[in-house]
C-alpha cells in the first residue's frame, strides 16, 4: 500500500484514513475478530455469491479485508482470491484464513493476469463498503478493471450503504 498517488491514481479514502489514524487497520481487524467470537453471522454474502455460481467457481474477493467473505466461499469449496490495499487487512486474512489466495493491491490498478492469475473469474464480490473507499476519481475504473476480470458470462456483486459517500444514483451512473 503506498500513501502516494501512484502513476497518478489519487489514493482511495481507505489510504487516507489509515495515513491520518495509523492503528485502523488493527482496529478493524480486531473488530471482526471480536464478532467472530461473539458468534456473529458475518457469511451472508458469501451465501448469497455461493448461491449464484456453480461448485468450484473462481471468485475474486475484490477489496477482501480480512478475509471473511473470501473464507466463507473457499470453505463452500470455491477457488478464491481476495485483494485489498491494505496489508495489515491481507496479513490478517493470511493468518486467519489460510487457503485463499491472499494479495495486497489497488482495486484501481487490479491486474491479476500481470501478477500470474488468469481473468475470467465466474464472480466478483466486493462486500462491506469497499466502493464508498474508494478515491471518488477511481470508482469508473475500478468498475472497468472488474468488467475485465469477469468472465463474460460471469456474476458481479456489490455492496454498499448509500449513505457512506456514494449514492446508488452515482453507482448506476458509473456501470
Amino acid at each position: 500500500m503506498s500513501d502516494a498517488v501512484s502513476d497518478g491514481v489519487e489514493p482511495s479514502r481507505w489510504v487516507e484514513i489509515t495515513r491520518e489514524n495509523p492503528g485502523h487497520s488493527c482496529w478493524y481487524v480486531e473488530r471482526f475478530r471480536a464478532m467472530v467470537a461473539d458468534g456473529d453471522d458475518l457469511a451472508g454474502e458469501a451465501r448469497f455469491v455461493d448461491a449464484l455460481v456453480a461448485r468450484g467457481a473462481r471468485i475474486l474477493d475484490a477489496g477482501c479485508g480480512p478475509g471473511r467473505v473470501g473464507s466463507a466461499l473457499a470453505q463452500a469449496g470455491h477457488e478464491v482470491v481476495g485483494v485489498d490495499v491494505d496489508p495489515v487487512l491481507i496479513a490478517a486474512a493470511e493468518q486467519d484464513h489460510p487457503g485463499p489466495r491472499w494479495l495486497v493491491g489497488d482495486l484501481a490498478e487490479l491486474d491479476l493476469p500481470g501478477r500470474g492469475i488468469s481473468a475470467g473469474f465466474d464472480a466478483i464480490i466486493c462486500a462491506g463498503n469497499v466502493m464508498a473507499f474508494l478515491a471518488p476519481s477511481t470508482r469508473v475504473t475500478v468498475l472497468d478493471r472488474f468488467r475485465t476480470h469477469l468472465h463474460p458470462e460471469g456474476r458481479l456483486a456489490v455492496g454498499f450503504g448509500a449513505e457512506r459517500g456514494y449514492t446508488f444514483d452515482e453507482f448506476f451512473a458509473d456501470v
